[in-house]
């Protein structure tokens, strides 16, 4: 398949008979959009909604040194990681730049799936394949042996539950495991970028249509409507979790970001990037250059990546996602300031929108944190 060639997922037939405005995403033909934006959101806070995530990469490690190579290749404690759980993580370059936040689920004890970003699945891969090299592991491109299905929503439990005997109340969040649903076998993962409880669901492309089917009549009841990418950027964005290419790039590291949590140091042996980040480490301690906050409008104009934050007419930052949020009714961003101007209730800052200086209230993230 030459590089240019639009991929498409094995769902692309239904997104098109529901009326989808579909866009390019990292090389895949993908649902924006059904109707309503606004309406597919707030389903999904309120109801639920149904979401097809089939660009996203997944990578299956396996071996005797499975946990090894993935403790080496990637900045977090993977070989603490327990059979049927999921952790968030990161893989860096040897200077602490982040190459990509990735889930990572222990399968069994030597077989571990990787989910990378659709827009860097390859680069994940490649380095992957590169790191393996002395490890007794292997390292397959499993992307086109899986759909990714994702029901989120409060009502999500519900409707799966009405299609499965998995036990869905043992499963935490973060936590993986196999199942059926609707007869369809699947790996269940309480995981998703909603900030709602919801689940994806991890099966063969050629089971893909009939379990969205199963689960748009089982949501039926409920008011589950089908959800585009869009809606899934303003709700994660209300989540305050980061996007790569936004929150998170190369030229950052988890600290930059705010997410030196991530970064494992106790765990044993070397990791690729441990020295820069450890440097990173004590740089964010002492002085952090920027940090990553909520900015929340006064007025009505929404503020879009790369715009500046301002402050007593110096520049102190730059946007790095923005949007109306349904659930505040005003625009929210994302952004890296200046660490002066960083603290919660930081008056005198605004966003410069096309030479207009917007004022905006500093925030701490999350903007939205569901009720448990």
């Amino acid at each position: 398949m030459s590089s240019t060639e639009t991929r498409r997922t094995a769902l692309d037939a239904t997104h098109r008979a529901l009326g989808a405005t579909m866009t390019d995403f990292a090389g895949w033909d993908m649902p924006l959009r059904y109707a309503s934006e606004r309406d597919e959101h707030v389903a999904v806070r309120t109801r639920a909604g149904l979401f097809d995530l089939s660009h996203m990469g997944e990578i299956t490690v396996t071996g005797p040194q499975a946990a090894a190579l993935l403790d080496h290749a990637l900045v977090g404690n993977i070989g603490g990681v327990k059979p049927g759980r999921a952790r968030y993580t990161m893989i860096c370059r040897e200077d602490g730049g982040i190459l990509d936040d990735l889930i990572v689920y222990r399968l069994a004890d030597t077989e571990y799936m990787v989910v990378a970003n659709a827009s860097n699945a390859q680069t994940v891969l490649d380095a992957l394949t590169e790191r393996a090299a002395g490890f007794d592991a292997e390292v397959r491109d499993d992307r086109d042996a899986y759909a990714l299905l994702a029901v989120q929503g409060p009502e999500s439990p519900g409707i799966l539950k009405s299609l499965t005997d998995a036990d869905l109340d043992g499963l935490k969040y973060y936590a993986g495991l196999p199942g059926t649903v609707a007869g369809v076998p699947a790996l269940i993962a309480r995981t998703g970028y909603t900030g709602e409880d919801g689940f994806e669901l991890f099966v063969k492309p050629e089971h893909a249509v009939a379990l969205w089917q199963a689960l748009t009549e089982a949501g039926e009841g409920v008011g589950l409507v089908p959800c585009g990418l869009s809606c899934r950027d303003t709700l994660r964005l209300e989540a305050g979790m980061p996007l790569y290419g936004h929150e998170l790039t190369t030229s950052l590291t988890p600290f930059d970001a705010g997410l030196g949590r991530v970064v494992k140091f106790e765990k044993e042996g070397d990791f690729v990037g441990r020295a820069a980040l450890a440097e990173a480490a004590e740089r964010a301690a002492s002085q952090p250059p920027r940090v990553l906050v909520g900015l929340v409008a006064e007025g009505r104009r929404v503020p879009r990546a790369g715009y500046q934050v301002v402050a007593g007419g110096e520049v102190v930052g730059e946007v790095t996602s923005g949007a109306p949020s349904p659930t505040l009714g005003r625009p929210i961003a994302m952004a890296y300031v200046d660490a002066a101007h960083g603290a919660p209730g930081t008056e005198g800052v605004g966003v410069d929108i096309r030479g207009s200086h917007e004022p905006y209230e500093v925030v701490a993230l999350p903007f939205y944190k569901r009720q448990k």
